[in-house]
Formats: C-alpha cells, structure tokens, sequence
C-alpha cells in the first residue's frame, strides 16, 4: 500500500484524508485513483470502476445516473439492472450528501445546480460481514468516500478528455481554415462551412446568416428546404437576431429558452428544431456581420463527455460554443477574404466588360466586316499575329478585340512599345531582371513576357526594334522560356505574341534590316487595317461613338452634328487617322458649348497647313503637279466611295461617264 501512495499526487493524499472512509474502503479509493491516470477513455474507465466499487461492497448494482425531463439517465451501469429508487435519488440531489433507503444507497458525485450526477448502489446485506461492525450507517459512509474518490477520477478525466477534445478541434479548425483560405467563392465557402459545424459539434444542421444591414435582413446559406437554399428573415427574429443585435452567443433548447425560437422558420423549411447553438461573426475591426448557427445536437446524453449537458437540456455546451466561437472567428476572416476576392472578381469583369466596349471595331464600310470575322476566327486560336496599318488606325484596339474574345480574356494584356525600347533596356523590359544584376537594379522585377503569362503581349512597333532584339525576341518565341537579366533559371511563359507595325516589314526584311525567320515567326496570321480615309462613312459612326463617350465623362449633353459637320468630317482626309478623329471629338465634347456642332465649328482644327498624304511635287512642270494632284483627288472620292463610280463621280461634281474620261486622260486604272 505504500507503494501505491507513492504514485498518488499530493493533492489526492489529502483528499484520501478528508474523505474520513473506513479503513476498509482506502485500497479501492487508491485503485480507483491510480486507474484515472491512464490512458483509457472516461466510459472504460467508469465501467472498470464501478465493478471495483461493486466488487468492494459485494453489490449486486452500482450505477452512476443523472436527471433528465423528470425521470433518470443511466450513464454507466454494473451488475444485473435493477429499478432505480426514484424518492431516494431526489433526496438525495436535495440534500447533496449520502442518504440510504432499505437496501439502497445514493450519493452525489456533482452539484445539484450542476449536472446533478449520483452514485447509486444496491446493497447485498446477506453478505455484509457484520463482526466487522458493518451497519446501514457504515454503508452509507463507505459510498459517500467511494464516491467522492470517483468524483475526483471523473473530474480529472473529464478535464483531460475536454483538453484532448479541445486540441482536436483545434487542429480540425486550423485544417478547415486553411481550406478556407483558397475558396474564391461565397457559396461553396458557406456549404463547406457549414458541414465543418455539423461534423465539429455533432449538429443536424448548420448555417451561417450574414447581415444585410440597409435592408435590416438576415441572409441565411445553406438552408435546405428553401428555394435556392437561402432562407432570410428580419435581423430582430428567433435566437440569430438576438445573436446579431446583442454580439453575444446563446444556448437554447430543451425547455428552456425555447420560445425563442423562430417557429415560422421552421413552418417554412419543414424542419422541428429543438436546440439552438448561435455565435456572432465579427470582423477583423470587431464590427458584427452576421451570426454561426447549429441546430439539434445528436443524442447528447449518451455520452458521459457532455454530461454536463444533461441538466439544461439544450444538447449544445460549453465547449460546443467555444468551439463553434472558434470556428467563427476563422470563418468570419475567410468570409472578408472570399468576399473581397468575389468583389476583385466582379470588378475584373467589370472591367473586361468596359475594355470589351472600348475595343469594338466600329464601322459598318467592307473592311471592316471583314476585319471583324477575320478577328473572331483568329480569336479562337493562339496562332501569332501580325497587324499592319498605318498610325493611328486602331492596331492596339484590333489586338485588345482579339485578346477579349479568345479564352485568355480573364488574364493580362499587356502593351509594350519597341520604338521606346533601347538595346539597354530591351532584355530587362521584356524578359526581367534580377536584384543586382545592374547598378540600378535595386530588387527582383518580373519581365513582360512573365506578366503577360497566360494572356497576350501586344508588341506594338515591333519594326523600330534592333537587329539585337529581334534575335533575343526569336529564341523566346521559338522556346518559350525567358531567362531574367542576372539570373540562370529559365522560366516558361504562355503569353501569346501580337506584333503590330505601320512600315512594310518585307521590305525591311528585302533591305536587311529586319531578321526574315522572325518575320515569319510573327506572320502566321496578317491583319490589315484600312486608314480612316478609306472607310467612308464610318467617319460619321466613329465620330458619334467618339462624342457620346467622351461627354459622359464631361457629364453634359452630347451636341448634334449638323449636316455641315458630317460633310466636312467625310470630306477630310484624316493624316491622323481614328486617332485624330477621336482627339477632335474630345476637344469638341469639353470645349464645346453649344448644342449643335457646325462646320465651321471643325475647320480651325481640320485645315493643318498641309496635308501629309498629298504628295503634289513642289518642283516641276504645272502640268505635271496638276495631273498629279487631280489623280489624287479622284482616288480619294473613289475610296470615300466605297468603290460607288456615281457616287464618286456627284462628289466631284461630274457625271459618271465624264469621270471615266477624266481618269483614262489621267492615265488610271478604269474598271466599267
């Protein structure tokens, strides 16, 4: 025996002496104490227990019960069941100490306020050996020590039991947030959520309801039962209002408290709830943006681990609401997390959606039907492009059209312009450098093609870029691999290449000053924009576009174009092209003040002292200039035209048959 108090604590030292037992009961005490230092779970240990305790007193029936709805739970039992004494286990919770009735005897092993636990024994008086002075009043005094030692075990156990629950939910929380952290949408975020609480606390059901505060409304997911599986209720109703208006968490069921309850909701999702388990969600700022809810614990009191659960009744405990605090708090930064990443989402759409607006080709003229189709059947491909035409006419507009309608659509479009580009800063540029790889190379910086990884990387001017250049540029298109300046790792790029020029590249290539198998690398597939004078009237639908736009932003109006003004834009020959023209309207949308815009209106901006596509010769005969300039203006009504000779022919002020005339004098091309 001695040997066995020394494995004892110091604190169950003095318990054994205070539980003043007969000397008789000290070795069951000692075994029962010894035996809660191991590693079994609390229902082996209990059952081990009582059949020491059973054994010791030569009972036919120890038990240790507690009180639920007016009759009595059996947590575990020892011996051949018997019918419990039902007077003596209430006056026993009374009056909280050991009391006897015939051949039974009751002890508390908790607080009556608490979960009001009894050990309770049926004695086998044949047996009671009593030379040894054994009497009702010895029993009696032996279960009250072989209780209050149980108790002791019970409380330890219990404690590690809810320290190693604990650590297990913790881990499983930690598990479940780092899930969280990836989701990138709400609703599957909440689903995931909620299935955690339900496993996590051994719930029925879960929700989370996050709070519409303007509209004063609970917004509730998953709730099964519910079109949509989305329930909302006003942010004052049932147990979540209180929750949400008080920041405070709440137990209820079980009898008490269950008025509380929302019973419309249940009429609406078809489901009886009987306990209620709701924690707030606060921010990271503290501020409350909705409430955690669990309904219907499963089967509480079978197990001794909730036992505390068994008075109230409500199925949720104390360490179900710390948990489900716990989880909430992940739940709420994984919510913020998620929702602002569903708002750069939206955002991003948004913005794909206005650049999609921006980058229409407008015009209704030949060329550019054909421009369209030709892009959307490019569109669906990651074949390289090649855009010609001259400055001004739309290339990068052309380009971010491809990359909005391909599938790359949702990743970067990135716009780099080679003229910009010196022999120095072309490798770091496009393909990134690495810290300290040149004196002002401060830190690590990603190139383009890295950037645009996934998405497109529009190379605009590529025919002013240096023979140097043009054969770096090749060896990455061919390979796919960039390797930073300073640094030995390659790195794989998916960016898909549009180059776009206005000078003729096969004859740069002709000249040697373009590297031939990069110009073949990058004309797989050609585009060729017309210049705004070719176009026709798609003058006059760029030009509405242009405005409207633009006096939006000046939030005014836009004024009418006179029929003046539309003659006078169709007529100019736009050295500028779409670029001059929507620089004008600009000017006209925020300098303009009047509600009609007149021809006169346009000529202080449409006169330049020279237009850069006549290419009349200064020197020279007269006749010579004049032929010259009259081939010219032919060509260009024709191209206003759209190729229509009558047309052509009215704007010149001739009849049809007198302008072939003119253009067989002239030495043109005519085409009956």
């Amino acid at each position: 025996m001695g040997a066995a108090n020394v494995a004892l604590s110091a604190a169950e030292l003095q318990l054994l002496e205070r539980f003043a037992a007969p000397p008789e009961a000290h070795r069951t005490i000692i075994e029962l104490l010894l035996s809660s230092h191991g590693s079994r779970g609390l229902t082996d240990w209990l059952r081990d227990a009582l059949g020491l305790i059973g054994g010791a007193l030569a009972a036919p029936f120890v038990a240790v019960v507690y009180p639920r709805q007016g009759s009595w739970s059996t947590f575990v039992e020892y011996g051949v069941p018997q019918r419990l004494p039902d007077v003596l286990l209430r006056e026993t919770l009374d009056a909280d100490r050991a009391l006897s009735s015939d051949d039974w005897v009751a002890a508390p092993l908790s607080p009556r306020d608490a979960a009001g636990e009894l050990l309770v024994v049926r004695c086998n008086r044949s047996r009671i050996d009593r030379s040894a002075g054994a009497d009702a009043g010895w029993f009696t005094t032996m279960v009250g020590a072989l209780a209050a030692s149980l108790k002791v075990g019970l409380d330890s156990l219990r404690r590690r039991s809810q320290h190693e629950r604990r650590i297990d939910r913790l881990q499983t929380i930690l598990s479940l947030a780092n899930q969280w952290c990836e989701a990138q949408q709400m609703r599957p975020l909440l689903e995931q959520m909620a299935e955690a609480a339900t496993r996590l606390l051994n719930a029925e059901r879960a929700s989370i309801f996050l709070w519409d505060r303007p509209n004063r409304v609970l917004v509730g997911r998953p709730a099964m039962g519910t079109p949509g599986g989305e329930l909302r209720i006003d942010d004052n109703s049932g147990v979540v209002g209180q929750v949400v208006r008080t920041g405070r968490p709440r137990r209820v069921g079980g009898g008490e408290g269950e008025q509380e309850i929302d019973r419309k909701v249940d009429a609406q999702t078809g489901y009886q709830t009987h306990s209620v388990l709701c924690v707030p969600l606060r921010s990271s700022r503290g501020e409350i943006m909705g409430a955690f809810e669990a309904l219907n614990k499963i089967d509480p009191s079978k197990s001794p681990n909730n036992a505390s659960a068994g008075q109230n009744g409500s199925g949720f405990d104390e360490g179900d609401e710390q948990a489900l605090t716990e989880l909430a708090s992940y739940a709420a930064a994984a919510l913020s997390s998620t929702q602002q990443m569903e708002d750069l989402l939206i955002a991003h759409r948004q913005h794909v959606e206005r650049v999609v607006e921006d980058s229409r080709l407008i015009g209704e003229s030949p060329a550019i039907h054909a421009l369209r189709g030709a892009v959307r059947r490019v569109a669906a491909t990651d074949l390289a492009v090649l855009i010609l035409g001259e400055n001004g006419t739309g290339k990068e507009v052309a380009s971010q059209s491809i990359h909005y309608l391909s599938a790359r659509r949702d990743k970067p479009f990135i716009a780099v312009n080679c003229a910009a580009l010196t022999e120095t800063l072309l490798e770091s540029e496009l393909f990134g450098h690495e810290k300290g790889a040149f004196t002002d190379a401060h830190e690590s910086r990603a190139g383009k093609f890295e950037l645009a990884n996934g998405g497109t990387l529009f190379l605009d001017e590529i025919g002013d870029l240096s023979r140097g250049g043009q054969a770096k540029l090749l060896r990455v298109l061919e390979e796919k691999l960039v390797v930073r300046v300073g640094g030995s790792k390659p790195i794989h790029t998916d960016a898909r290449v549009i180059a776009a020029t206005n000078q003729d590249l096969s004859e740069m290539v002709r000249t040697k000053r373009f590297r031939e198998d990069l110009y073949f690398r990058l004309n797989v597939v050609t585009l060729e924009l017309s210049p705004l004078r070719q176009r026709g009237d798609d003058v006059l639908l760029l030009a509405e576009h242009f405005l409207h736009e633009f006096c939006k932003r000046a939030r005014r109006k836009a004024p009418k174009l006179t029929a003046g003004a539309k003659k006078r834009l169709v007529q100019h020959d736009w050295p500028g092209n779409v670029r001059e023209l929507r620089n004008l309207m600009e000017r006209i949308a925020f300098l303009s003040t009047e509600d009609k815009i007149e021809a006169e209106d346009l000529s202080f901006i449409l006169s330049p002292l020279r237009d850069p596509h006549r290419t009349v010769p200064l020197e020279g005969p007269l006749a010579d200039a004049t032929a010259q300039f009259q081939t010219e203006h032919i060509q260009r009504a024709i191209d206003r035209a759209r190729g229509n000779m009558t047309d052509a022919a009215a704007h010149l002020g001739l009849h049809r048959s007198n302008l072939y005339r003119k253009m067989r004098q002239l030495g043109m091309e005519v085409s009956e």
